[in-house]
């Protein structure tokens, strides 16, 4: 079989990877010269313990399995199973903390309580103020501005696997073939289209009422932190955003214990990774309605500062970057993505929102699978 996948972020990429793994032909499409979108401007978090049960997790599962076996062979990646830390200071946040573990699928996310000393072990650059913390062992990290380029790198060693970088696909053609903005055709036997956030042009005349929205983050990096950051760490904001931290106590948050101003109006949580170069990856907002604006606004990173300042008790290293991105997810956030054949033979696979880092290994081998590679 001749696959055709048009998209060369993680999505797409992985996509491809399995067919190659399958011993298909792949003909690659990506109208950069390399990907440039969402799966570079990302955490590189491979985030279990905020997915919602079912579906959801089990993609995650599934997904971090597959992350690792990759992990294996593309030494690259920087796939690390560093896990995760959720500090907490108050009962309210405790209370949402605890009503995790009671979960069905607690153990399965790896969630255990721990005193502030026993966090304190597992990552002693914690050293700020916090009681408790919620540590999530399933989490891991990989690399995101490198990661498609070491799977590109790997799967160039295969003779069936072809790139074709700064080329736009403008036309599909029946359902065996598109056309580029060079005029050429190519045919195969399956088009995927993995486009991520870029859903206007070809994707909307395909698809014109496509239950897919863009959202559009802020985040920062900074210089080495001088010691090992040695799990990722969130804070308890974030269980106002991920599913899995649903509950009358979370509920009792929500109406108790009010967010910071500024994370309110930017719909903000911290989410935190170390980069193998010792610096910190720091976020995020959310923004949804468009137009989107183009300013990066400097009241979020201040919000962000402070609150890693006080999870580590020290100051933050220099920023030595800053930047927005957009994402595409379903508008009903319950789905892990829409994935839709457009014409006899040609598929569209987007909108898994801030899943796409972590559920790409998975959402691409169950479209392998539904299509019989």
């Amino acid at each position: 079989m001749r696959v055709i996948v048009v998209g060369a972020g993680v999505v797409g990429t992985m996509h491809a990877w399995h067919a190659v793994e399958r011993g298909h032909e792949v003909v690659h499409i990506e109208r950069e010269s390399e990907a440039r979108g969402a799966s570079l401007r990302n955490f590189g978090q491979i985030w279990v313990s905020g997915r919602a049960g079912g579906e959801e997790l089990d993609t995650a599962l599934r997904a971090r399995e597959l992350w690792e076996g990759l992990g294996a062979r593309v030494p690259g990646l920087g796939f690390r199973p560093n896990g995760s830390l959720t500090p907490l200071r108050t009962g309210l946040e405790l209370a949402v903390a605890e009503a995790a573990l009671s979960r069905e699928d607690a153990a399965a996310r790896g969630y255990e309580l721990l005193t502030a000393d026993e966090a304190r072990a597992l990552n002693p650059a914690l050293r700020g103020d916090f009681t408790a913390a919620l540590w999530c062992e399933r989490d891991a990290a990989v690399e995101p501005r490198t990661a498609q380029l070491a799977l590109k790198a790997e799967l160039l060693g295969s003779t069936r696997y072809t790139y074709l970088g700064g080329r736009e696909v403008r036309e599909v053609i029946g359902g065996d073939a598109v056309r580029d903005d060079h005029g050429d055709v190519h045919r195969g036997d399956v088009v995927v289209l993995c486009t991520g956030a870029w859903l206007g042009g070809l994707v909307r005349e395909l698809v014109p009422e496509l239950p897919v929205r863009r959202v559009r983050l802020q985040m920062m990096q900074t210089a080495p932190l001088g010691e090992p950051l040695t799990t990722s760490v969130a804070d308890a904001d974030s269980f106002r955003y991920y599913p899995a931290y649903a509950s009358e106590a979370l509920d009792a948050l929500n109406a108790g214990q009010a967010q910071d101003a500024t994370a309110a109006a930017h719909k903000m949580q911290l989410l935190m990774v170390q980069r193998e170069d010792g610096g910190l990856t720091i976020g995020d907002t959310h923004e949804y309605e468009h137009p989107f604006a183009f300013d990066v606004l400097e009241e979020p990173y201040e919000h962000l500062v402070r609150v890693v300042e006080s999870f580590l008790g020290r100051p933050l290293p220099k920023i030595q970057r800053r930047w927005a991105g957009v994402y595409a997810q379903c508008t009903d956030t319950s789905r892990v993505v829409h994935r839709q054949q457009v014409r006899d033979g040609v598929w569209l696979v987007t909108g898994p929102g801030g899943r796409g880092m972590t559920c790409s290994p998975a959402i691409a081998e169950k479209t392998a699978d539904e299509l019989g590679w």
